[in-house]
């Protein structure tokens, strides 16, 4: 069994491109099931946070791949990748 403060200290990964996303500081869960939606990566602070931040990163549970002792693989395609995948097929 896991406790969230072990999640939070684990790298999470991006096994499409092998980009680390950074750590997790919220989950997403259905009150109804007790089941975990999602997991949220905070976004990237621009400039020590003077001109904010990116939008957080939401990966659903079901895009988790694997949770290792000290690293976390989920699947998510960015906004730029979704680009160039619609590009590709035109």
């Amino acid at each position: 069994m896991l406790k969230i403060s072990d999640f939070q200290v684990k790298d999470v990964v991006n096994v499409a491109n092998g980009k680390k996303l950074g750590h997790i500081a919220d989950l997403e869960i259905n009150i109804t099931t007790g089941k975990i939606e999602a997991i949220i990566i905070p976004g990237i602070g621009k400039m020590m946070g003077l001109l904010g931040r990116e939008s957080d990163i939401i990966i659903p549970w079901r895009n988790i791949v694997k949770i290792g002792s000290d690293v976390i693989l989920v699947r998510h395609l960015d906004s730029t990748q979704l680009s160039d995948n619609y590009s590709k097929e035109s």
